[in-house]
């Protein structure tokens, strides 16, 4: 079994690099926020948008900075659904006022000067993407009126009305064309300047992660292969996804990849690889014989039965022993990705127990 493992870690570490080096810079409560209002309101699921705004304002954004989200966000996603959001934010406000609560207002935006225009927002542009805008070419040669309106309405109207940063107006436009089908070349050109405001491609993969109810897993996976630099499609597991994970056994979303089946290595049940996405889980369970998980992407928990949960990232090494009951899985706000290696004792490697309640998993990620 040592060897079995040793084997399976090295191959790993190949594979990744140095794993135990890695840190996980999060978005904060504010753009956590800001990247769920953008993405629910260019999918124009206001139920969940709804929460959202109220979210947001317990966090800490102000009524005019919620306004600017979704004011910024006709220019991405059309007048419809920045309208309906809109209109929604205007009820949850007018419910709060009549619960009592007193949202601050925030700053004003600011007026933007009518004359240069173009040129103010041809620098905002060159800010962004750190280049230089040379003459009109592709389509805004094909079409000079698109982009005179994208550098004099969108970069130099929009973008310097204040109250917002660019970062946290990158971060909005990033959640929305992730939510979006069909923008694929947008995205990869604002994830680019969502970079040079400062934004880690770890907080980027927590906000692809974060909108992936709102986006689908099909957007979500392709979001992550253009942070990646990889062709949308491709598999970024490193030994792929694999199936869907029982709901017997499972909750939330979760895939497994069986990597070495029973009867190839005599009395060893196997190695998977489970990848679990936001949320998901297994159940309380045992082994007979322990097992062992090599952690290689992104960040998870570690629970056993009467314990405080153990927080685990890519390079964490558990060895659960025998009889030991416990779940493991990812955090709310990000994918984890562990292979799993465990041994058969009388036909069978796992004894399931009662699902992690929804109450449970919170206690134990807070």
């Amino acid at each position: 079994m040592k060897g079995i493992v040793l084997l399976v870690l090295g191959l790993v570490s190949l594979g990744t690099g140095n794993l135990r080096s890695q840190t996980m810079e999060k978005l904060d409560s504010r753009q956590h926020s800001i990247v769920l209002i953008a993405a629910n309101t260019a999918t124009g699921n206001l139920d969940v948008l709804k929460t959202a705004l109220n979210e947001g304002l317990e966090s800490g954004l102000t009524i005019n900075e919620i306004k600017e989200v979704l004011i910024q966000m006709y220019a991405y996603c059309g007048f419809p659904r920045s309208l309906q959001g809109l209109t929604t934010f205007m009820q949850v406000v007018d419910e709060r006022k009549a619960a009592g609560i007193t949202d601050p207002v925030g700053e004003e935006p600011r007026a933007v000067p009518t004359e240069g225009k173009y040129e103010l927002g041809r620098a905002t542009l060159g800010e962004l993407t750190k280049a230089e805008s040379g003459a009109p070419a592709g389509v805004y040669a094909f079409a000079p009126g698109i982009e005179s309106f994208l550098k004099e309405h969108l970069f130099a109207d929009i973008f310097h009305r204040g109250v917002l940063s660019h970062s946290d107006r990158e971060l909005a436009t990033v959640a929305a064309l992730t939510a979006m089908p069909g923008v694929e070349p947008m995205l990869q050109s604002h994830i680019s300047m969502c970079r040079n405001t400062g934004v880690s491609d770890s907080q980027l993969r927590q906000l692809i992660e974060t909108v992936r109810p709102a986006a689908g897993i099909a957007r979500a996976e392709n979001a992550l292969k253009i942070l990646e630099g990889e062709a949308p499609g491709r598999s970024d597991a490193m030994f792929g996804k694999g199936d869907i994970g029982s709901g017997a056994y499972f909750a939330g979303e979760v895939q497994v990849q069986p990597l070495v089946m029973p009867d190839e290595i005599e009395n060893l049940y196997g190695i998977a690889q489970v990848t679990f996405f936001p949320g998901g889980r297994t159940n309380w369970h045992t082994h007979p014989l322990g097992q062992v998980l090599l952690c290689t992407e992104g960040e998870g928990y570690y629970q056993e039965r009467g314990k405080a949960a153990q927080r685990l990232t890519a390079g964490s090494v558990v060895n659960i022993p025998a009889g030991v009951e416990h779940w493991h899985g990812a955090a709310p706000d990000s994918r984890f990705v562990h292979v799993a290696i465990s041994n058969m004792k009388d036909g069978s490697n796992a004894t399931w127990t009662t699902p992690v309640t929804d109450s449970e998993y919170k206690e134990a990620t807070k």
